[in-house]
């Protein structure tokens, strides 16, 4: 953030970023999320051998529970700044790839590599069908992008109807294979796209799907301020790597700690 000095004094300037910045503090938030999630709530909490009453009880009889639930609380509450920020990098990578086909094998191959990673550090277990990893939304949002864009030319009535119709779909598919975080998913990114020329609209919208996450609102700010330079520092698979990679760490890490 800069300050520039005007006629009438500071003058406030945003911030130029990139989307290789916004990738990063994606991820980053993402991490800490994650780390929360995997590390304190199952490998130190334990949080699956409690119902919600038991656990209230226990954290008034270990004030060490209730610090570590306190700290995966505050982890979780950053990282739900890291979704809005990845369903609009999806639009973005959607509107400018050069090679549709290639972005959704690309991202298809991902979430595949990424599931047993995901099922392991979730549940401990290889394969476990009672959930699948984000990026499994990510590619429905993908083929709903796909089926949205068929409609750009179309007008009235009968496009908004349609992509209600479409939008849902992928809100069904997402809520079959109980992808985590499915609806927003989904939801941010019709959003992002279906709105994308309108910003105030795009972002009201945007916002009030994201308060699900509670601090997913302030990811706004960096998406306000994104330039569209979309250069990266590092090879655009190695953001794709790192969301199995980070699982399968953090997995082994909250195995370790169960053992210990």
């Amino acid at each position: 953030m800069d300050f520039t000095m005007g006629r009438r004094g500071v003058v406030w300037k945003t911030p130029d970023i990139t989307a290789d910045g916004l990738k990063l503090f994606a991820c980053a938030v993402m991490l800490i999320q994650y780390i929360g999630i995997v590390i304190v709530e199952k490998g130190i909490i334990h949080l699956e051998k409690y119902t919600q009453a038991g656990l209230s009880d226990a954290m008034a009889q270990d004030s060490r529970l209730m610090t570590w639930a306190g700290v995966g609380s505050v982890m979780q509450l950053i990282g739900g700044m890291a979704l809005p920020i990845f369903t609009f990098l999806l639009v973005e990578g959607f509107l400018n790839t050069s090679s549709y086909r290639k972005y959704l094998i690309s991202m298809t191959l991902f979430a595949l590599i990424s599931e047993i990673p995901y099922d392991f550090a979730m549940s401990g277990k290889v394969f476990d069908w009672s959930g699948q990893n984000a990026m499994a939304g990510m590619c429905i949002s993908l083929l709903m992008l796909y089926f949205l864009r068929m409609l750009q030319e179309k007008k009235g009535f009968g496009k908004i109807a349609l992509q209600a119709l479409i939008v849902v779909c992928a809100v069904i598919w997402a809520a079959l294979l109980r992808v985590q975080y499915g609806l927003c998913i989904v939801l941010l990114t019709a959003i992002f796209y279906i709105f994308y020329a309108r910003n105030v609209l795009k972002t009201v919208l945007g916002i009030l799907v994201s308060l699900l996450y509670v601090t997913g609102p302030l990811s706004f700010y960096g998406i306000w301020c994104y330039t569209g330079e979309r250069k990266d520092r590092l090879p655009k698979y190695a953001y794709y790597a790192f969301y199995p990679l980070m699982l399968l760490v953090l997995g082994a890490g909250a195995r370790l700690g169960l053992k210990a």
